[in-house]
């Protein structure tokens, strides 16, 4: 719809021709991959996209949150795959599907449309209201079916993240330091409690985060201070059973610190230091905390025998040609994807 609207506003071309338009009208918004100087470098900073902090960042998110973890879990090894699999072609249309109507607002907004729409009582261009712009272009019932859909993956997504937070709170918390007698029912009753006080919480937050130009982006950055030592742990525990749970509690208690102090290094330097980008300064702590948990590994010698070391069955990772196959087929887009808008 955004693309037609572009089409019939714009030159009057068809829907393909559009996306040369969305392209001429706004080339700089089809690439990924920015040169230093460049007033999106901080969000995406050059080859660190490809081979840096971007990587940590979903490799966490993906392979070391309880609530995503828990679903793949939740399957045997075989449909696990193939669901990762289906997740990862799914993730391939988020361009064509979020990115590119995103980017034909942008066009529209540029050629004198929806001046209103997209800007604050202050006056300033909000691009978080893209999203409702586009859903009133939609016609009632389409607009209905696209609402109804957004309303269920809100809801799924909420229901999983409840359940993560009941799991860890009980088990991990409660049980482990609180109450460890504590009974099946009571440990459900603490849970709900849990989800209660933990929503209330984000209802009093969510109003603080309309003062922000990008929600998104302000996340990213600031789960970003936790993630590269929590991935570190994983990455660790699973594939080096010498790791020991000395090397990943200093991994969680310095993660926080390290990725403060590289965020007003460059303030408390008087302008000595450049500002680090957030995506690199997860790739420092990352890279800093694993030599950290290698060094107090190999120190401790108690570490060569370590009984509580992950025993891995290697053929858990044997894959089916097939499996292979859509794998490399998957990489191939993202790599085809990665070369056109470089």
């Amino acid at each position: 719809m955004a693309l037609q609207l572009v089409s019939d506003k714009v030159n009057g071309n068809g829907i393909i021709d559009a996306l040369g338009v969305l392209r001429v009208e706004a080339d700089d918004h089809f690439h990924m991959i920015f040169s230093k100087g460049h007033k999106y470098y901080d969000d995406l900073p050059g080859i660190a996209v490809l081979a840096g902090g971007l990587w940590i960042n979903n490799l966490n998110y993906w392979g070391c949150n309880q609530y995503i973890v828990q679903r793949a879990l939740g399957a045997d090894l075989k449909t696990g795959r193939a669901g990762l699999l289906f997740a990862a072609f799914l993730k391939l249309l988020i361009p064509v599907i979020v990115v590119i109507p995103g980017i034909a607002v942008f066009v529209l907004f540029q050629q004198g449309y929806f001046q209103t729409e997209m800007v604050d009582a202050a006056g300033n261009v909000k691009p978080d209201h893209a999203y409702p712009v586009l859903m009133n272009l939609l016609p009632v019932g389409i607009k209905g079916l696209a609402f109804a859909a957004l309303t269920a993956a809100i809801v799924a997504s909420l229901a999983g993240k409840c359940n993560s937070i009941a799991t860890i709170f009980t088990l991990d918390i409660y049980k482990k330091f609180i109450n460890p007698e504590a009974t099946e029912g009571k440990m459900v009753s603490i849970g709900r409690w849990a989800v209660i006080i933990s929503s209330l919480i984000a209802i009093i937050v969510a109003p603080a985060l309309r003062s922000f130009d990008q929600v998104y982006q302000f996340i990213q950055e600031y789960v970003g201070f936790i993630s590269p030592g929590v991935f570190a742990i994983f990455l660790l525990g699973f594939f080096w059973k010498r790791t020991t749970s000395r090397a990943a509690l200093t991994a969680a208690l310095l993660t926080i610190p390290l990725s403060v102090l590289f965020k007003f290094l460059p303030a408390l330097s008087g302008g000595a230091i450049e500002p680090i980008p957030f995506l690199n300064r997860m790739s420092w702590v990352f890279c800093i905390i694993l030599i950290l948990m290698y060094l107090i590994t190999v120190s401790d010698p108690k570490s060569k025998n370590n009984p509580k070391g992950l025993e891995i069955d290697r053929e858990m990772f044997r894959v089916t040609p097939g499996f292979i196959v859509a794998s490399v087929v998957i990489c191939g887009i993202l790599a085809a994807l990665y070369t056109v808008f470089w």
